[in-house]
Formats: C-alpha cells, sequence, structure tokens
C-alpha cells in the first residue's frame, strides 16, 4: 500500500492544485486512477497572516503544529506544506513535529540542480523573496538566486494576496510577471521559481521567458515518490 500523505494547507487555491496534482499524477505510479491516500487540513489563512504579517514565526509554527496533529492522528505517514511562505515555520518545528516532513524549497533545489541551472529567479509573497527558505537551499545545491528590484516584489505581493489566493488569474498580472522574468532573465537567472503555490495557476512553461520550477507540482511529484517508498 501506498504511504498516506498528509497536506497541512495554509491558501486554498495552492493546496487544491497540489492535491489534485498528486491525485492525477499518481497513475502513473500506482494504476489507472489509483493514488495514495490523501489527507488535507487547513486552519483560515487570516489566522496563519496573523502571525507572518507579525513576523511572529513560532507562533505560526505552532498553527502548523495544529495541523501537522490532526494528521497524524488520521493516519498519515509524513506531512508536506504547500505554502512557501509558511516554510521559515517548517524549520522550526521539523525535529519536534509527529511525522517527518517534505520541505518545498529543498525539492525545488533539487529538480534546480538536477537541471543544471546556475542562477535562479525567485518569484513568491514579499515574506518569501525576502527571507532565507530558498537563498539557502538553492546555495547549499551550488546555485546562485536573484530576487526582483523592491517595487515589483511588491507588485507581486499585492497580486498573489488580492489576486491569485482568491482565484482571480488575469492577462494583466501574467503580463507583469512575464516582464518581471524577463528583466530576471536579462540579468543572469537560467530559471524561475514560482515559490509561491498560486503562481503556477497564473504562469506556466508556455508564458514565461525562462524554464519554470513550478514549486507546487514539484513537491506533489515528490510527495508521490515518497508515498511509494517502502
Amino acid at each position: 500500500m501506498p504511504r498516506h500523505i498528509g497536506i497541512v494547507a495554509v491558501s486554498a487555491e495552492g493546496a487544491a492544485l497540489c492535491y489534485r496534482t498528486i491525485c492525477a499524477e499518481g497513475a502513473a505510479l500506482f494504476g489507472r486512477h489509483r493514488h495514495p491516500e490523501v489527507t488535507m487540513h487547513t486552519i483560515a489563512l487570516a489566522e496563519h497572516m496573523k502571525f507572518i504579517d507579525a513576523g511572529r514565526w513560532e507562533d505560526e509554527a505552532e498553527l502548523l503544529l495544529v495541523s501537522a496533529r490532526k494528521l497524524a492522528q488520521a493516519g498519515a505517514d509524513f506531512l508536506i506544506c504547500p505554502d512557501n511562505t509558511a516554510h521559515p515555520a517548517v524549520d522550526l518545528i521539523r525535529g519536534r513535529s509527529p511525522l517527518p516532513w517534505l520541505h518545498i524549497a529543498e525539492e525545488v533545489a533539487s529538480v534546480a540542480a538536477a537541471r543544471g541551472c546556475k542562477t535562479v529567479g525567485v518569484l513568491g509573497t514579499r515574506y518569501l523573496m525576502e527571507g532565507s527558505v530558498y537563498p539557502a537551499r538553492l546555495n547549499d545545491a551550488g546555485i546562485g538566486h536573484m530576487i526582483p528590484d523592491k517595487d515589483d516584489r511588491e507588485l507581486i505581493n499585492r497580486i498573489i494576496f488580492e489576486e491569485l489566493v482568491n482565484g482571480r488569474f488575469e492577462d494583466r498580472a501574467r503580463a507583469q510577471f512575464v516582464r518581471i522574468i524577463l528583466g530576471l532573465k536579462r540579468k543572469g537567472c537560467d530559471a524561475v521559481a514560482l515559490a509561491c503555490t498560486e503562481i503556477p495557476l497564473l504562469i506556466g512553461e508556455a508564458d514565461s521567458p525562462l524554464p519554470t520550477l513550478d514549486s507546487t507540482r514539484i513537491l506533489a511529484r515528490a510527495a508521490l515518490r515518497e508515498a511509494a517508498r517502502p
């Protein structure tokens, strides 16, 4: 039997994409219409943002642990969190969680290294782009990184929280992302990490001036491989 995947959800759109990917791509590993057992637990995004906005990462970590414990009680074997922004809190609890976690930035860095990437542009919320989650993991893999300038970071953050998490995926926003990715390409990036789990719903490989590292689907595929492990 495949191992049971627990999803610690934070924002709905990204978690839904991760869940759908697990279910849709599971057939390639487990057979037609088959995928591992999946349980997801979600506390309202507003509760997470209360702590993230204030930089209260210890409190955010405790909130993630609430979900982790409920998923452990539901029978999950390991956990994933399809929310890049929450990962500073994931880093704080991996050692005391009731279950092991896969780490989204570690999985993205692994794929980037396998593809031979040298410098990766990182797009996500302001907290994510200005934080250490991706720089640390990319550096460990021998990969450099860049982020957009301050005005574009604020623009991306606004689009994420005013549009993407609410299921709005508009051409105007897509054009802004294309412009920003093109700028990263001109500065020397050879790939771009879509390091907010909603961004792949707005822009994909066909739209992007750079090859994309789709953090949501990369995490989902890593979870499928982990579920298949004896």
